[in-house]
């Protein structure tokens, strides 16, 4: 397929969740033989911090203004298999009302924000999608699984809404054979209604264990936050220093966005990454986790300060060791990036098999 891409960043990871998706999945496409193109906004920040300009599995292209994408990119459009807008692209909804009248093959729009979208039509407090535009595109792939699916289709009418979760890319996180240097850490862009949950379930239990060392990565933090003594912090990793990273903690935390917990179904690309860098990971509490890792066997859970400290100081090695390889592996069974490649490709299948049958849509044949 030749597949055309508008999407927030793949040129930046800075404060950027998406470019690890983005990357894995492109990658996997490529490697299966699809030809991308990534078509992305020129923003000073991401500018500022472009540790992928030329990526070698897709061509990569610029834009300043909403102005210049019919005046560019009309005929790459035009001449797609597949057309895909992404979450969050600066006014999105008006990029994808051009899409899905230039595009004359199959149109999606990717949510790898499904939590924060669905919690933000209603109010039109997002300006990347619409109601009226949902059911214009051919699928709708999202980020969150389970009851997100179901409301996507009945309440806003997506002919075909298909869940594409975030995943790990296994030639950027792997293990690595490095000396323990902190019990646990984190990794994540600051954001208010999470930081509740990382103070409960690090900075507690780091001030309570003040003989062990912790650690917690992303950009964005305010100055004004207290830190314990034993808390470490990293500015901003790139994406191939996180194995490295991973690989240093005896245990990784997860903490979910509100929006997130609210819908549940909705795995963080962290999850994955440390799977495939076989760190045990403590996470919060919310529904649906059981579709990605099974609790107590392959992901642990902590309501509290308490059960994090009861896990740092009591749990044997040989079965935080067992917990990390059985995440590993069902990682590789069903949380790859190749594995979401498949799964993309057999989407597009399903949607022309019911165009055909239908014989009522305009979409162009896919070799």
């Amino acid at each position: 397929m030749n597949i055309v891409i508008f999407g927030l960043s793949l040129s930046s990871s800075w404060g950027n969740g998406h470019a690890t998706t983005y990357r894995g999945l492109i990658k996997a496409l490529s490697d299966r033989g699809h030809r991308i193109s990534f078509i992305e906004k020129d923003v000073p920040w991401f500018a500022g911090n472009r540790d992928l300009p030329d990526p070698p599995y897709c061509d990569l292209y610029l834009y300043q203004d909403l102005k210049e994408i019919p005046l560019r990119f009309a005929a790459l459009v035009a001449q797609a298999d597949l057309v895909i807008l992404g979450s969050y692209v600066d006014r999105g909804a008006a990029v994808g009302e051009w899409i899905t009248r230039q595009a004359t093959g199959i149109t999606a729009f990717y949510d790898i924000d499904t939590p924060v979208t669905l919690a933000g039509l209603p109010e039109r407090r997002i300006d990347y999608l619409t109601t009226s535009l949902i059911p214009r595109f051919h699928l709708y792939l999202s980020f969150a699984a389970g009851p997100a699916l179901t409301e996507v289709a009945e309440r806003y009418g997506s002919p075909c809404v298909r869940p594409l979760l975030c995943s790990a890319d296994m030639d950027t996180h792997s293990a690595q054979d490095l000396p323990e240097g902190w019990a646990l850490g984190y990794l994540g862009t600051y954001s208010t209604d999470r930081q509740p949950g990382l103070e409960a379930l690090l900075c507690a239990p780091a001030q309570a264990l003040p003989d062990e060392r912790f650690v917690v990565a992303g950009p964005q933090y305010p100055d004004d936050v207290a830190w314990p003594a034993n808390v470490e912090r990293i500015p901003h990793l790139a994406p191939s220093d996180h194995s490295a990273f991973y690989s240093r903690q005896r245990f990784t935390l997860n903490v979910t966005r509100k929006d997130m917990v609210a819908i549940g179904y909705s795995p963080s690309v962290r999850l994955f990454e440390a799977a495939a860098c076989r760190v045990p990971i403590i996470s919060d509490r919310w529904a649906g986790i059981e579709t990605a890792f099974e609790p107590d066997t392959e992901i642990l859970i902590a309501d509290g300060p308490r059960d994090v400290r009861a896990i740092l100081t009591e749990m044997p090695a040989e079965r935080r060791r067992a917990i990390a390889q059985a995440a590993h592996a069902k990682l590789l069974r069903a949380h790859t990036a190749e594995v979401r490649a498949r799964q993309l490709e057999s989407y597009v299948a399903e949607v022309l098999k019911e165009a055909r049958r239908r014989k009522g849509r305009n979409v162009a044949s896919v070799a």
